[in-house]
């Protein structure tokens, strides 16, 4: 019996599969249109495509998941009726947040207002306790109080609770009683505890993500019991079932439904750790990686072949104090929608078309000119070959839904509106390479960028162009790409404990101790996911600062610490100070914040195949030459079918390349070479 890995990614306009044959290593893929209502339906669709393929349920041993699920509520706001309980005489601590606003553009937007808080006064209550900053408990837990606290909250009709008393991270047993008391008082509410979620300093960013996880919670669960259930009920039963992370690793469905807020960035992460893949495939190690779908374009930055994590950030203004791969998003995508307002100007975005009814050509009842509607009118898209021709395009209703909403009114002609249009989001995607690259001291000159999603190899060619990067590379798959990212994660936990210390007062047995704690808590998860010790491994770092700061730098380490080795991480530690921001002071105490491990259970890994050359002529390749619209000209343009390439074929632009997940479109200038994984290598100018 053969062995399938089955991955999707949910997108808002398609449900992105591969299907990997664990014996043969062979890959094939699927794209079916999403089901925002319900995402399992088209998840159960794909599962029931592999199975048409003569695939039986029980050959299935392994399937994960990138999911949106929680990152649609909390940007939509359609999180659960959340409450929150804090100790007493600290309730402001979630409305002052920052108390400043975010850095970047909107300190200079007079229009700026901060989210909306995801748990109002109303439904927030007080605890009467108190823990010392040095976790010792100072004034007990008042219990009556807390139950009249928690019948208050019932009357609110409260799904789910966050609690986040002060220096719970040191000594969580007050908060842990909470817990024991609000099950009594409110049977069936979901309870998160800061010292569970995120067990580290900094008041509001623990309560901020704890108030987040509370609010997604019950949302994420009752999806991923639904999603177990349909699974097994298509005969799917491999305990083998994970969800992807915002830090680019796998959970159990389990350990998912408890911990939603590390879901965030399910969906964009798995093509992140598809491109660190490419960087050994393609031998390039600077990558922008550039993913478009039909509702967003998410970018990040890899150096010297290895992501750039974050241990904060924000989600649609929201802080989240959580690892995660760091990912600029923006709303541009394949579904943007594009009008002229009252004044009489062009706007393109954000708002989207989504799956339904989609993008005008797809005739599913949009009537409003999208991103994917203009690039069918500059002849960029096959309306006869579009998604290996089981779908076709109407040209002509995408024709009329740029003539009535932006060329009419703005005077234009069809053609000179859909440049407009695609020069527009092409611009706005653009700033956001810039956000992660040359406003961070980077020079895009050193890097490529990696093409996918269904839309990114369309735009790619002329946006690495108006950058001046040093090409684009456009992977086998790149309509699937982040579903094949998903193929090659590994189940990955993090763990932190802050013990905020002066470093000339610690030891390094001290340290190894702290280590050794966290390290017996990885084993024990993962060995009760069933991974062996064999396919274990633990990683050690430290957050240090100059005592003081209001930052900390996380500096990866090796444990057990031997004698000699705090030494050696404080000099590393004024290194990277140096080379971050500009400057260090060798002379000034240090601290350690907090203490980091990641526990990673290692899957199997999928290698892709490499492709030996045919000798098949280029000419074999060839579809069609189809007229095609390039910065005010239309020229004749030949368009290839992508699976015809042969290894070491060579070919200058114009072109478009056609494949059954996607459309890449080659701008005048630039030049195309295959390699043995069959990626697309575009160079800028002479080859």
């Amino acid at each position: 019996m053969a062995h399938y890995r089955l991955t999707v990614d949910t997108g808002g306009t398609f449900s992105d599969f591969v299907y990997v044959n664990d014996e043969t290593r062979e890959v094939s893929v699927a794209k079916i249109p999403s089901t925002p209502d319900d995402p399992s339906r088209a998840i159960l669709a794909g599962v029931e495509e592999l199975i048409a393929r003569g695939v039986a349920p029980e050959e299935i041993r392994y399937f994960c998941h990138g999911t949106t699920v929680g990152t649609n509520a909390l940007l939509e706001g359609r999180g659960v009726r959340t409450g929150l309980i804090v100790t007493k005489g600290f309730r402001g601590i979630y409305e002052v947040a920052e108390q400043s606003r975010p850095h970047g553009p909107a300190i200079f937007d007079i229009m700026y207002d901060r989210p909306p808080m995801l748990v109002p006064p109303s439904r927030t209550g007080e605890a009467a306790e108190r823990v010392s900053s040095e976790g010792e408990i100072i004034e007990a837990l008042d219990e009556e109080a807390l139950r009249e606290t928690a019948r208050a909250l019932r009357e609110e009709d409260v799904q789910s609770i966050a609690v986040c008393l002060l220096f719970s991270f040191l000594t969580p047993q007050h908060e842990q009683r909470v817990r024991e008391i609000l099950a009594e008082e409110i049977p069936g509410c979901s309870v998160s505890l800061s010292s569970e979620i995120v067990p580290q300093i900094r008041e509001y960013y623990r309560l901020s993500t704890t108030v987040i996880n509370a609010y997604l919670q019950p949302i994420l669960a009752r999806y991923i019991d639904n999603l177990d259930a349909r699974l097994k009920g298509a005969g799917v039963t491999t305990p083998q079932k994970y969800i992807m992370q915002s830090n680019g690793g796998m959970a159990t469905f389990e350990a998912t439904a408890k911990k939603a807020v590390a879901t965030v960035l399910s969906g964009p992460a798995g093509g992140i750790t598809a491109s660190v893949h490419a960087c050994r495939t393609t031998g390039v190690q600077n990558l922008i990686t550039f993913d478009m779908g039909g509702t967003s374009c998410d970018v990040a930055l890899i150096k010297d072949g290895e992501p750039s994590i974050s241990n904060r950030g924000k989600v649609e203004g929201r802080d989240v104090a959580l690892p995660m791969i760091d990912i600029n998003t923006v709303s541009a995508g394949g579904g943007t929608l594009a009008h002229v307002d009252r004044f009489g100007e062009l706007v393109v975005g954000p708002q989207s078309a989504g799956a339904m009814p989609g993008p005008a050509c797809y005739m599913r009842g949009g009537t409003q000119p999208t991103i994917t509607d203009c690039n069918l009118v500059l002849g960029y898209l096959s309306p006869g070959n579009f998604l290996g021709g089981k779908m076709a395009l109407d040209a002509q209703a995408s024709r009329d839904a740029l003539a009535n909403a932006v060329a009419k009114p703005l005077g234009l002609s069809i053609e000179d509106a859909a440049e407009g249009i695609v020069r527009i989001i092409n611009v706005k995607m653009q700033e956001a390479i810039k956000a992660i690259s040359t406003m961070r001291g980077h020079d895009l000159r050193d890097f490529m960028l990696l093409a996918f999603g269904g839309a990114g190899p369309l735009h790619a060619g002329r946006i690495a162009q108006d950058l001046g990067m040093a090409g684009v590379v456009v992977p086998l798959y790149p309509g699937v790409y982040s579903a094949m990212g998903l193929v090659m994660s590994d189940v990955k936990h993090d763990y932190i404990r802050s013990r905020l210390t002066a470093l000339s007062n610690v030891t390094e047995a001290q340290v190894n101790t702290v280590f050794a704690q966290l390290e017996t808590q990885a084993r024990a998860d993962l060995a009760q996911e069933h991974f062996a010790e064999a396919q274990s491994d633990i990683e050690y770092a430290l957050d240090m600062r100059y005592a003081g700061q209001g930052y900390e730098i996380t500096l990866p380490c090796a444990a057990p610490l031997a004698p000699g080795d705090l030494l050696k991480l404080r000099a590393a530690f004024d290194e990277e100070h140096r080379k971050m921001f500009g400057h260090t002071a060798p002379n000034e105490p240090v601290e350690i914040v907090s203490y980091r491990l990641r526990g990673i259970g290692r899957v199997p890994p999928v290698e892709l195949p490499e492709f030996e050359r045919t000798g098949a002529p280029l000419s074999e390749a060839l579809r069609e030459m189809r007229p095609a619209r390039f910065d005010g000209k239309t020229v004749q343009c030949p368009v290839y079918q992508r699976e015809r390439l042969d290894v070491g074929a060579t070919f200058e632009g114009p072109a478009i390349i056609d494949q059954l997940d996607c459309t890449t479109v080659v701008p005048p200038g630039q030049s195309v070479r295959i390699d043995t994984y069959r990626n697309m290598i575009i160079t800028i100018g002479a080859a």
